[in-house]
């Protein structure tokens, strides 16, 4: 019996960063904000980084740091960056026996394009964590307690499955929904919605799901779909939780920011591990806030990530108040 299995993509990830990288104000882009550089020019590398991301096992990893027993259901190309994922994860004690092949198809890639204050544009190529589907799970196995689900490349049919396998065998969902299974619109994810123990999205994320602009109208649209415990992440500005109640707002830690490629992974899954550790919101507010800010000081969506239970001393340091 696992504790949680991380269900989503697992990607090789290349981070570049340049002084070269400019961002430019301009209707253009969707945003209104480009990440550009000159047309035709060699653009020069200030640093390089190497890392392994995607939302299965940038959350594994938190799980197991915190004492937990995870696997992952995901699924990785038959070469050499798969293996570097299988490896990495089995040597963080994660469970690898989930984890598929596809022959077709090669391991998710992205290419992260890094500009001062941590702030990125990603490039990727989904391969084969975008050819993810039923025939990869073997449901047989999947004994856990919780299930982390974060992008299904827009895959409804498969969320339907995994959601109903779940209220079957009353395994709890954590969802982090990624942008393809956002676009598809509220009337079709909220009985999904409904199902989700916890449901996590950033705030831009929300005000497209929803319709609302400010985070209290967000969280009472979300409330109104979801029983359980519904969370809006803000960036650096913190994060906002509902209970259904009331509405809890954690201010973000003041550290420097170096990429924020992660943030998102190590919130939702450290919060879902206070849950599963001591099924205390408070507790797993807490995590989220230490862990997230860990992450964002170093490179990489998995370097900085809390490595054990932090004392009552840096729990402390997270402040929380009720705004409801």
């Amino acid at each position: 019996m696992f504790d949680v299995i991380s269900i989503g993509a697992s990607t090789k990830d290349v981070f570049l960063i340049s002084r070269g990288f400019k961002l430019i104000k301009t209707p253009q882009f969707k945003g209104g904000m480009g990440e550009c550089f000159s047309y035709g020019s060699k653009v020069e590398i200030g640093d390089i980084y190497f890392d392994t991301g995607g939302g299965a096992t940038n959350s594994a990893y938190t799980f197991s740091n915190l004492g937990l027993k995870p696997s992952i259901v995901s699924k990785i190309g038959h070469d050499i960056y798969g293996m570097e994922i299988m490896h990495i994860l089995a040597h963080n004690g994660v469970d690898i026996h989930n984890l598929s092949t596809d022959k077709a198809h090669k391991t998710a890639y992205s290419t992260i394009l890094v500009v001062s204050g941590g702030d990125r544009t990603v490039l990727v190529y989904r391969g084969a964590s975008a050819n993810f589907n039923e025939e990869d799970f073997n449901w047989s196995k999947l004994k856990t307690r919780w299930f982390y689900i974060s992008s299904l490349a827009g895959n409804i049919n498969l969320l339907k499955k995994i959601f109903i396998f779940a209220k079957k065998n009353k395994i709890n969902i954590a969802w982090n929904p990624g942008a393809d299974e956002l676009k598809l619109g509220a009337s079709k994810l909220k009985s999904l919605i409904k199902d989700a123990y916890v449901f996590n999205l950033n705030k831009e994320e929300a005000q497209k799901l929803t319709g609302k602009k400010d985070v209290r109208s967000i969280l009472k649209a979300i409330d109104k779909m979801s029983a359980g415990y519904n969370i809006v992440t803000d960036g650096g500005n913190g994060a906002y939780l509902s209970d259904g109640t009331l509405i809890y707002y954690a201010k973000a830690l003041n550290v420097p920011v170096v990429n924020t490629t992660g943030a998102g992974d190590a919130f939702g899954s450290a919060f879902c591990a206070g849950l599963i550790l001591r099924n205390d919101w408070d507790f797993g507010l807490r995590l989220a806030i230490l862990n997230s800010a860990g992450t964002i000081t170093k490179m990489g969506a998995k370097n900085g990530l809390l490595e054990k239970i932090p004392s009552q001393n840096d729990l402390n340091r997270v402040k929380i108040q009720i705004i409801r």
